[in-house]
């Protein structure tokens, strides 16, 4: 029995043959309602603060997100490039590197959780001082629990984002919605128990937080070690296939820095928010109740980029480089279909909106102009994931990389200070520096792509083909 049919017949989903849409569409479903979900909870925690009535606890709850994804950041770029090295592996039917690449994945993922809890942890304090500029307040000791909180148990995320992108390199996406969707039910249940019936505060968030992330990993862990896919995990084999190592980070390193990176500057976006001729509070907790809203938006463009990543590794290992432009085309221009779908009524409907997360008026008033001017610039966005998520699917990640730090850092950056110190310290034009880095992005990753990248089937799995089928 040869390799494609071996796959047909497991959770995976062989994405080298088959209606091209069909193929992205059913993969990027489970991503977009898991995620769904995923944001759910995370609104939950926000909304669940927000009822209480302290709008300082409120603004640090939903405000702490560029902190975090610091780290988050760094990880998702490294478990992408994992996730193409098995993706690609698995499109030419070598299972026996396919399986080498996941428990080199795995044992990374152990290492970096006992690191990233470390500094996670011993970093708190100071990257509130950055973002915040005062330790005053209500904002700073809130901010400082959840985070402690959150950041001892980021082990569990990491093992929950590496075991499903290994799940997703071939072609499986569906058992990780499944998780999530445990996770987020757990997850919401435990906000409602922890803060409304024994009172816990931020404190009882950050611990649902944990508790449901647990659980989802707990499940991936499960699942790797049940599957009888090629991903398999098993305790003797997990050790570093140096080779393999090699190639996860070439591919996923450029991608983890720019995530990183882009997260650490926009610590110092909300810094300019937190100090723009408004009340601080009101502020801050309007860019908190749009950047909940702002995930929303950007879910289904991130999910159909992650089925463009997995599509484009499997049909380039396969040798099919038509299919795998094909694909990325044909999820652009679903990318703009719902993005404009979905963006029109937030427009319409912004102050409504914005009402649903906290009823301090001043709060909802900063949230709804950032939903109501802001919202349409997401269009870009659907540039800068399908068409970066092609090239990473396609092993090069060092381009997208220099293009979206140039934008998101260098450009916003210079956008704020200039805007903030030289022109007006005014809300809506500091906070449309998101918009402004997105544009600058769109352009570069549109000239390099029909510019420069090609296409093609990756050398390292060209040396490799024919060694077990």
């Amino acid at each position: 029995m040869d390799s494609s049919v071996k796959r047909k017949k497991s959770a995976g989903m062989d994405m080298t043959e088959g209606s091209i849409t069909k193929c992205i569409i059913l993969f990027a479903l489970p991503l977009l309602v898991g995620n769904l979900f995923q944001q759910l909870y995370n609104m939950m925690d926000a909304w669940v603060i927000g009822q209480t009535g302290n709008p300082g606890a409120y603004s640090a709850v939903g405000s702490v997100g560029p902190i975090t994804n610091i780290l988050i950041g760094l990880f998702s770029g490294l478990s992408s490039g994992a996730g193409v090295v098995i993706s690609q592996y698995y499109g030419s039917g070598n299972k026996e590197k396919a399986g080498a690449a996941a428990h080199t994945a795995a044992l990374l993922t152990l290492v970096l959780g006992v690191l990233f809890t470390a500094l996670g942890v011993g970093f708190t304090p100071l990257m509130l001082r950055l973002m915040l500029r005062t330790t005053t307040g209500d904002v700073y000791p809130a901010a400082n629990t959840y985070l402690t909180i959150y950041f001892s148990g980021i082990i569990f995320m990491l093992i929950y984002n590496m075991g499903s992108a290994i799940l997703r390199a071939v072609g499986d996406s569906k058992r990780p919605f499944y998780y999530l969707t445990v996770a987020a039910v757990v997850n919401t249940a435990l906000d409602l128990l922890f803060v409304f019936r024994f009172g816990m505060g931020v404190e009882g968030v950050g611990y649902a937080t944990v508790i449901s992330q647990a659980i989802a990993a707990i499940l991936i862990v499960v699942t790797l070690f049940g599957t009888k896919m090629c991903v398999k995990i098993r305790v003797k084999r997990l050790k570093f296939d140096w080779s393999i190592l090699l190639s996860t980070v070439k591919i996923g390193f450029p991608a983890a820095l720019q995530m990183a990176l882009t997260s650490f500057s926009n610590v110092f976006v909300q810094s300019y928010i937190n100090n723009v001729n408004s009340d601080p509070t009101a502020s801050l907790g309007g860019w908190t109740t749009y950047s909940k809203i702002d995930q929303f938006v950007f879910l289904p463009i991130q999910s159909l980029g992650l089925a463009v990543t997995t599509f484009v590794g499997q049909n380039l290992g396969a040798g099919n480089v038509v299919r795998a432009k094909r694909g990325t085309y044909y999820a652009f221009f679903t990318a703009v279909a719902v993005t404009v779908a979905i963006m029109l009524p937030i427009m319409t409907f912004s102050k409504g909106i914005a009402k649903a997360f906290t009823l301090d008026e001043d709060i909802v008033a900063h949230a709804s102009l950032l939903l109501r001017y802001i919202t349409p610039f997401y269009l870009f966005s659907c540039v800068n994931q399908v068409f970066s998520a092609a090239m990473r699917g396609g092993g090069n990640s060092t381009a997208p990389m220099i293009i979206m730090m140039s934008s998101f850092i260098v450009v916003r950056q210079l956008y704020l200070f200039v805007v903030a110190n030289y022109v007006t310290n005014e809300f809506l034009p500091v906070a449309f520096s998101y918009p402004v880095g997105w544009g600058a992005c769109a352009a570069g990753m549109l000239f390099y792509f029909f510019a420069f990248f090609r296409f093609r089937k990756p050398d390292f799995v060209e040396n490799d083909v024919g060694v077990e089928s």
